[in-house]
């Protein structure tokens, strides 16, 4: 029963990646075309967050600092040398060094504390890096930022419309992985009960230092795409706004589902076009941030697991009432 419905959940999934590598092909509008890599780009993004929150449990507050380490990275190099493929390969190698050694000494220094102190202490964590991005002028340019060319490959953007999409699939299929292997199963454990997990023999803090470094060369990663995009980078990759946009994304589309962080990503990088289009037809929508938050409200109070969570959850209530029901006729019969 297990496996026809992963079979099926895995069809789906394929119908809708080919629809997607389709779409740019059958709509020739380039705004939906830029809106989707945004979508993509921010899905990895959060993908990367929901491996913290929704299958280890640790709430962080500084995850925009390793998406702005990729975002200053690219930015920095493409910069300072030739706008060539080689060079924004090596800055893609530079971030997941750097990232991955920022994740681990943070890790060692903040994931022995608990729930809102951990929290707190990433939040301040993020804020040096911020600090360091605005006084370092020489190199950053502080809050005015700076723009950069891009390698050829990247100017196109259909090119980069299907890099990013890509990209979100491998990480996508790569963390689906990671979380169903012997290590992703730890993981879920500590988030359930870290004591108990512990008893048994499993040094927890060095699982969640593991879960904390992929999680944050994938954010870098994600900022690195990001940055791209825009061609342009500035302090604003550091604010409490990133790790905040990544967190929502992910309680709005499912905790410790990863295709819920996807859909998340959809609905509020959508939900804020929209909502910004309209602000041209009348003047009550230049007030967007209200009605966007009015839309958070009502999902959380309408799908308090996220809407992936929710639907699981009515589905496996609907299984169980067909399970009881066969078990009564079985008693009757």
């Amino acid at each position: 029963m297990k496996s026809i419905f992963v079979q099926r959940k895995n069809i789906v999934y394929t119908f809708i990646a080919i629809l997607l590598i389709l779409f740019p092909f059958m709509n020739d509008s380039r705004s939906m075309m830029i809106l989707f890599t945004q979508v993509f780009i921010f899905a990895i993004f959060a993908m990367s967050y929901d491996l913290l929150l929704g299958f280890t449990g640790i709430v962080s507050f500084g995850h925009a600092m390793f998406f702005g380490i990729g975002a200053y990275a690219v930015g920095i190099f493409m910069k300072q040398f030739e706008p060539t493929l080689p060079y924004f390969l090596l800055a893609v190698v530079i971030t997941i060094l750097i990232t991955a050694i920022v994740s681990y000494v943070v890790g060692l220094l903040t994931l022995r504390l608990k729930s809102h102190f951990y929290a707190m202490l990433t939040l301040a964590f993020a804020s040096l890096f911020l600090v360091l991005a605005e006084k370092w002028r020489t190199l950053t340019h502080g809050n005015d930022g700076f723009t950069f060319r891009t390698p050829e490959l990247f100017r196109d953007r259909l090119d980069f419309y299907l890099i990013c999409l890509v990209s979100m699939i491998v990480v996508f299929l790569l963390l689906n992985r990671f979380t169903n292997s012997p290590l992703g199963k730890v993981l879920q454990a500590i988030r359930e009960n870290e004591q108990r997990t512990e008893s048994l023999g499993y040094s927890v803090i060095q699982y969640k230092i593991i879960a904390s470094v992929v999680s944050g060369v994938l954010a870098g990663f994600a900022g690195i795409l990001y940055s791209v995009s825009l061609r342009f980078v500035n302090t604003s990759v550091f604010t409490m706004d990133i790790t905040l946009d990544a967190l929502l994304m992910t309680i709005i589309g499912g905790v410790g589902t990863l295709i819920g962080a996807i859909i998340g990503a959809g609905l509020i990088e959508f939900a804020h076009h929209w909502l910004t289009e309209l602000a041209k037809v009348h003047w009550i929508f230049e007030r967007w941030i209200i009605f966007f938050g009015i839309i958070y409200i009502l999902v959380v109070m309408f799908f308090p697991r996220g809407i992936v969570g929710t639907v699981r959850n009515i589905k496996m209530k609907s299984k169980k009432r067909v399970i009881e029901k066969s078990e009564q006729q079985k008693a009757a019969g």
